[in-house]
This record gives C-alpha cells, sequence and structure tokens, in this order.
C-alpha cells in the first residue's frame, strides 16, 4: 500500500505523447493541425467562462484571480473527470504548451506589479506603514512555519512520504507563502470597495505596497536556494548585479528618452511593441542567470517612469497579457487542484484547522503593532484583513514549489485553498465591517444650519478641471466670514478611469509629487491637479485661517459618487460642493461639458452625507476680491433653511451684500401636495408635515430677521406675494433687473406645494429645482451665478423623468424672457 501511495504522488505529473510526423527536422504533430485549434479553443472557452462568472460574482466585489482560479477548478479532471468536454479542452499533450504561453501573460501582468509599485513612496513611507508592514512580514513567517509543522503530524499519509516533503526547503516555500500580500489585488479590492482615499485605505495602500516589495525581495534572494542551493549563491549576486546595472546605467537613459518622446507625442504602437519587449528581454536575463523569469520583468516596471506614458502603455497593452494571456495561468493553478482528493484522504477538518490558522498571523501582528499607533482595533483587523490578500506571487512560489516536487499534493491544494478563500473573503468582510451610509446616517447634524456660529466649517470641493477650481474660490472666500473660525477645504478632482488598470492608475495620480525625476511626463489628470492644486494654495498664501488639502480620485463616473461619500465622511465635511454640468462661453451662455457630471451631482444628491450646494458659475471667478451683491430667494421646506443658512454665514463677510427675498404663496400657490403623503401616510399627514414645515420657516426667518437684519447695513429683507404659476417668471424677472452677482436657493424639498411639484416635472436640471432650474435656463437671460443648496437629514432625492416641452411654440413651459 505504500508503495502505491508513493507512486501515485510521484507520477502525478507524468504523461506520454506518440510523435506521428516523420518529418525530419520537426519530429512533433503539426502545429496547425492540432495544437494551434486547442490552443484558441481553450482561449476561447477561458475567456468566455471567466467573462460570465465574474459579472456573477461582481456584487460580491471579487478580483479576476479569484474567478480565474474557479473556473480552471471546475474544468479539472475532479469535476469532470475524463469527459469529453475535460479531453477537448485539457488533453494532456496540450498542457506543457499551455502552460508556457500562459507564462507569457503572467510576466506581462508582473511588469504591471512593477508598474504598480512606486520606489520613492517605499524609501519616504511614514514609520507607521513600514513597522506594520516589517511586522505582518515576517511574524507571520515565524508562525507560518510552526503551522506547517503541526499539519506535516497531522497529514495521514506513511512516513517515507511525509518525510519527502519534510525539507527546510517546504518550509522555507510554505512560510514565504504566509508573508505575501498581493498589492495590486489589495488596489482593486480598496477601489471597489470606495475605500482607497479613506484614512484606512491609505494606511493598507501603503503597508501593501511596501510588504509587497518585501516579499519580492525575498523571493528573488531566497527561492533560489530553495530550488538549486548549488548555484543559488551566483544566481543571487548576479541578479543582484543586473538590478544594480538596470537602475545605474539603463534606467537613466530609459527616463530621458521615454520622457522625450512622450512629450512630443511620438509614440505609436510599433515603439510601444519594443518597450514591452523589454520586460521580456530582462525576463529572459534573470532566468539566464538562474533566478525567476518575472523577476527581470518586475525590475524593468519598477524602471518605467510613471505618469503620461505609463497611462498610454496599459491602454494600448492591457488586454494582451491582462485579458487574454494572464487567465490561462491562474486557470491551470485551478485545475491542478486535487481538493475533493485532499478531502477524502485527510479529512475536511485539516483544510478548515490550516484555513483558520492561516488567518491568523497577519491579523495578529498588525492588530498588535496598529495599536502602538493609536489605531482602533477595528481599524487594525480591518487592516490585517486587507493584508491577508494574495495575488500572483503566492501563486508562482506554489507552481514552482509544485513544479520541483518541493510541496506534496495535499499542501499545494491547501494553500491554493488558503490562498483563494482569504482572498476571496477580504472584500466580503471589510465590505460588512464598513458601512460608511449607516456610519454618516446617525450624524443627523451635518448641516450648516445646525452649525454653531464659531464652529469650523469643512467644505468638500470638488471639481473636475482647473476652471472649476477658479470658479469655486469665491465661493470659498464668501464663506471664510470670520478670523477666528477656521475654514478647512478639501479639494477632491474627479478623474474618469475606465477598463481593468482602474485601481493601478487611480494611486498614481496623487503620487505624481513623489517621482524622482521632475521633467516627467503626467497624464492630463496629474497636469490638472498641478494646477487645481496651485489654484487653490494660492488662496490659501493671502488666508492664515484657510487651510486646504487638494488630491484626486479616480473611478467610473457610474460609481464615483461613494468615492464622494466616503471622502466626505472621512474628513466630516459639513458641505459638499459640486460644479454645475454647464459652463458659461464668451457670451455668457451656459453650455453642456459633459453629460456624466450631471449625472454625478444626481447621484451625490441621493444620498450625500452632509448638505449639498451646487455651482453654476457664470464669472464669478473672474473677480479679485470677494465683493458680492447676493440674492437669497425663501419659499420654504429644510433646503431653503439651509439656503439661508449658508447666504447669512456669507453675510458676515465684509464684502457681501445680502438681500433676502421671501416667496409667499397665497390662493392656488398656496395649495398643498398631497399625492406622495396619500400614497404612504396619509391626507392628515400631508396637511400636518405641510404645516410643521411652515412653522420652522417662520421661526428661522424671523431669527434671521431678528439678529441679522436688525444689526447689519449690509443685509436687506423684502417679501414678495404668489398667487399662481405665471406669477413666479414675473417676480424673478423684477429681482433680476436689479442685478446680482449670486443666486443662492434651496433645491426644494419638502415644500409640499402642488403648483411647485407639478412645474417641477418640466425641468430641465431637476437637481436645480424649479427655482434654480428657470435662472439658470439660458432663455432667462441672467448673467449671474446661482447656488442652489440641498440640507443633509431627509432621505436624498428621488428624481424622476422630466416631462418634454410641449407648448404651441415648442418653449418651455418655465421659459423665461427677461425684456
Amino acid at each position: 500500500m505504500e508503495d502505491q501511495y508513493l507512486k501515485r504522488h510521484v507520477t502525478t505529473g507524468c504523461y506520454e505523447t506518440f510523435v506521428s510526423n516523420p518529418n525530419p527536422i520537426w519530429q512533433s504533430e503539426s502545429v496547425l493541425a492540432f495544437y494551434l485549434p486547442t490552443f484558441a479553443a481553450q482561449v476561447a472557452f477561458m475567456l468566455l467562462s471567466t467573462r460570465s462568472m465574474y459579472y456573477i460574482l461582481r456584487p460580491f466585489n471579487q478580483p479576476r484571480l479569484v474567478v480565474e482560479i474557479l473556473m480552471g477548478f471546475l474544468i479539472s479532471p475532479e469535476i469532470f473527470g475524463s469527459s469529453y468536454l475535460f479531453e477537448v479542452l485539457t488533453p494532456l499533450k496540450t498542457i506543457l504548451t499551455v502552460e508556457t504561453i500562459s507564462y507569457v501573460g503572467l510576466i506581462y501582468s508582473v511588469f504591471l506589479a512593477g508598474l504598480d509599485m512606486n520606489f520613492e513612496t517605499i524609501l519616504r513611507a511614514r514609520k507607521k506603514a513600514t513597522s506594520i508592514a516589517i511586522a505582518g512580514t515576517f511574524i507571520p513567517m515565524v508562525l507560518g512555519g510552526c503551522i506547517y509543522a503541526l499539519v506535516q503530524k497531522l497529514y495521514k499519509a506513511p512516513p517515507e512520504y511525509l518525510a519527502q516533503f519534510n525539507t527546510i526547503n517546504a518550509y522555507m516555500f510554505w512560510t514565504l507563502i504566509f508573508s505575501v500580500t498581493g498589492f495590486p489585488m489589495v488596489t482593486h479590492i480598496l477601489a471597489d470597495l470606495k475605500l482607497l482615499y479613506t484614512g484606512l485605505g491609505r494606511v493598507a495602500l501603503t503597508t501593501a505596497m511596501i510588504s509587497d516589495f518585501y516579499n519580492w525581495v525575498m523571493f528573488a534572494m531566497v527561492i533560489p536556494f530553495a530550488i538549486d542551493g548549488a548555484s543559488a549563491t551566483y544566481a543571487v549576486l548576479t541578479t543582484i548585479a543586473f538590478v544594480l546595472f538596470c537602475f545605474i546605467v539603463i534606467r537613466p537613459y530609459l527616463v530621458k528618452l521615454i520622457v522625450r518622446k512622450t512629450n512630443q507625442n511620438e509614440w505609436d504602437n510599433y515603439q510601444l511593441f519594443y518597450v514591452v519587449m523589454g520586460a521580456y528581454a530582462c525576463a529572459i536575463v534573470t532566468d539566464l542567470l538562474g533566478t525567476h523569469p518575472v523577476v527581470g520583468a518586475l525590475v524593468y516596471g519598477i524602471m518605467i517612469p510613471r505618469g503620461k506614458f505609463t497611462h498610454l502603455l496599459i491602454e494600448k497593452s492591457e488586454d494582451f497579457g491582462v485579458v487574454y494571456l494572464a487567465p490561462l495561468f491562474f486557470g491551470s493553478c485551478g485545475i491542478r487542484l486535487r481538493i475533493i482528493y485532499v478531502i477524502k484522504k485527510q479529512g475536511f477538518g485539516l483544510m478548515l484547522l490550516v484555513l483558520f490558522l492561516s488567518c491568523i498571523p497577519k491579523i495578529l501582528s498588525t492588530v498588535i503593532t496598529t495599536r502602538f499607533y493609536g489605531m482602533s482595533i477595528l481599524d487594525g483587523l480591518a487592516v490585517g484583513l486587507i493584508l491577508n490578500t494574495k495575488g500572483i506571487l503566492a501563486l508562482l512560489m506554489l507552481n514552482s514549489a509544485w513544479d520541483k516536487q518541493i510541496l506534496s499534493v495535499e499542501s499545494y491544494s491547501i494553500m491554493t485553498v488558503v490562498v483563494l478563500v482569504m482572498t476571496m473573503m477580504v472584500p466580503l468582510i471589510i465590505n460588512a465591517i464598513y458601512k460608511p451610509r449607516k456610519v454618516y446616517k446617525r450624524n443627523k447634524q451635518r448641516t450648516i444650519q445646525n452649525l454653531k456660529a464659531e464652529a469650523e466649517l469643512r467644505i468638500l470641493a470638488c471639481v473636475h478641471n482647473p476652471r472649476q477650481a477658479t470658479g469655486m474660490i469665491n465661493i470659498l472666500e464668501a464663506c471664510n466670514t470670520n478670523k477666528l473660525t477656521p475654514l478647512r477645504v478639501f479639494a477632491l478632482q474627479l478623474v474618469e478611469i475606465t477598463g481593468s488598470a482602474t485601481s493601478l492608475l487611480s494611486v498614481h495620480i496623487n503620487q505624481h509629487n513623489q517621482t524622482q525625476t521632475g521633467s516627467q511626463a503626467l497624464t492630463k489628470a496629474q497636469e490638472d491637479l498641478e494646477s487645481i492644486t496651485s489654484i487653490f494654495q494660492g488662496y490659501t498664501q493671502d488666508n492664515e485661517n484657510t487651510w486646504v488639502e487638494t488630491f484626486a480620485a479616480a473611478s467610473t463616473y457610474s460609481t464615483i459618487h461613494e468615492d464622494i461619500y466616503n471622502v466626505a465622511q472621512e474628513k466630516q465635511s459639513n458641505f459638499i460642493l459640486l460644479p454645475f454640468h454647464k459652463q458659461s462661453n464668451i457670451e455668457g451662455i451656459l453650455e453642456i461639458t459633459n453629460t456624466a457630471f450631471k449625472d454625478i451631482n444626481q447621484n451625490v444628491m441621493r444620498g450625500a452625507p452632509s448638505s449639498v450646494g451646487i455651482f453654476v458659475d457664470r464669472g464669478l471667478g473672474s473677480l479679485f476680491k470677494v465683493n458680492l451683491r447676493v440674492l437669497m430667494l425663501f419659499i420654504g421646506g429644510p433646503d431653503d433653511r439651509e439656503a439661508l443658512a449658508v447666504a447669512w454665514r456669507m453675510s458676515k463677510h465684509e464684502g457681501i451684500q445680502l438681500s433676502m427675498v421671501r416667496i409667499l404663496l397665497f390662493g392656488e400657490a398656496a395649495e398643498v401636495d398631497t399625492t406622495a403623503h396619500v400614497e404612504s401616510r396619509g391626507l392628515l399627514s400631508a396637511v400636518l408635515d405641510h404645516d410643521k414645515q411652515k412653522e420652522l420657516d417662520d421661526e428661522y426667518v424671523s431669527a434671521f430677521r431678528l439678529k441679522a437684519v436688525s444689526n447689519e447695513d449690509s443685509i436687506t429683507y423684502s417679501e414678495k406675494e404668489v398667487h399662481c404659476h405665471e406669477d413666479i417668471p414675473q417676480v424673478l424677472n423684477e429681482l433680476d433687473q436689479i442685478g446680482y452677482d449670486l443666486y443662492i436657493l434651496g433645491q426644494g424639498a419638502g415644500r409640499n406645494s402642488l403648483v411647485l411639484t407639478d412645474l417641477m416635472k418640466w425641468t430641465d436640471c431637476p437637481e436645480l429645482g424649479v427655482i434654480g432650474d428657470m435662472v439658470a435656463s439660458n432663455n432667462f437671460g441672467s448673467c449671474s451665478s446661482l447656488l442652489v443648496v440641498q440640507q443633509f437629514g431627509f432621505g436624498g432625492i428621488v428624481f424622476e423623468n422630466t416631462i418634454q416641452p410641449s407648448n404651441n411654440d415648442g418653449s418651455h413651459p418655465l421659459s423665461v424672457r427677461v425684456e
């Protein structure tokens, strides 16, 4: 029985192939007749199946690596056995061909991992991140060795078989796998969970980068001794010499060449091909020197300067390796799994025990280290979980140990399952722990109305380009009313990134100040961030009590509002300032900049963790100093009270002249809208709610008149009556004839006015509300800028489809023309 057990395991990877081609030169089967069609079928099946499973698991924020390994396991012999599908997709004599080509994709993936690392960030990292990385790397190695010794004793196998794998080389592989953190996987998971720009995300990201760098260094320096100790010293020394040669001799010339050609826009696909081939050239060199080929690809990736060229390179070539070839490597890892066999022989309990014990070292070391730096146990647990994310390096080590028969079938299968399960569970657990919306819903005081006069005002100013940043400066200056009360501004540039390299590029956008060369070519997003930073820094130089932090959030536009939520919650902002999706041209007409900006604004308003303001800029930023005539229109409701609070705060600035006009609704215009309330709470609730809102309006306006109007010469108060919807355009025309620099309005939620609800159906921009949409319309003819405010705490806004114009003349029912 023992001989059969040993024979079965030693010959697991062997197979026979017969050569039938009599050609004396090639002595092989025809490539075109067999290997190429089979390889094409394998690639097509893997792409189709992994894409399908990826979209199924996408709601659970699972990375592609998990999907590709799972798909490989699903087509393994343990699932299909010797079925016809398995014979067609993975015949034994094509396995070597597929694995060889899959290593082409693997080398490119490691090259991307090198691009993902920022050596300056690693060298300049704070003590906290470095300490967490060191503890999370070396403590798991020690505990991992203890776990392997325990597992060896628990295996049910003959002593001769166990002795074959109870070696120092096996311990080296096992312990190194425990120390691994997959930095590219961490960035993808943090980006998917919208934690990339939070304090927790920044600590985890930097720590993961440092840890991953240490892991790659140990892989290059230690693994040669585990594979071939006789020539390991030569391999390590020559590899070190090669790395020094690359950075001292090759890199300066390479950086100069890339920067020059990028600045002159000289790159084409033919030239980019040679750059990509450099990764394979370096891989060949390190392979010849005795270390793994991926080491050369990693070194080459680190040498490439970040910036505009990196974006271009990834955009042009990422599909080649990441989408088409890398899945073959990860799929082959799944095909090699023998989970069912291990469970039958060793029991399911052993696998669960190893999985549980494998999760502890990283978490334990991280929690202990983070406590020394004042982080909570929950945050330390979260960072430890994130650092448990594995990636390419862990699978590469496992495959190397499998090929050299250093680890047994049981150890390989169990550790692959551990890598897979830990990477799967990290996004699920982190998403369950950190539910930002549950956190900020508890705080109902995130409004300017409830903010004390002497309290610090924290504004999150979101911009897409430098022009919008320039326009918002005067709004921020107008809010900076008291030299004793600090103003904190968090300027957030919103950058759209699509494709599989989202997390990679989003990391480097905020790292452009840490690059090694000052003449490096930047991406358009980085150039805009430089300009935006310069604009806000110029503003803070003249304001001692103003503090500004500028950074970027890179994501898809469909989900970037979640980044805004999390940053607002992280920074505890009281007010989120958004730019309107139209901008004024030379003639003063608003033109659409990007329709996606409108969707972003509406998404933010649906569930923001603080009050929101949409700024329609008609040249307000062109004024050198704040000297504004401001009109605040008050109809009623929570949004109008918040808008009045903003205007009230601005009125304390010495350069602001505020005119508040309260529009009183009578007759037809005063009818209560009971439609929504009848469906939910009934007619009586609608009337009571309307009366309650009116009572709150009267109380707040009375306080404003008593405290502000009576004591300040720069503040005036007046009232206008409206009896039907036709009166609204007339009142607006009269007020606009006076001439104001800035309108401040409430979006209008909670007014419960039937007339305004009916008019809302005809708005082109519902995020501005009825009055805001009219004032912002080009037909209105106003030259004034506009700030529309939504108060936090009323469940957000539901935007419905608006009705298209149906007037006989084709005009909008709310069109207003100034005569």
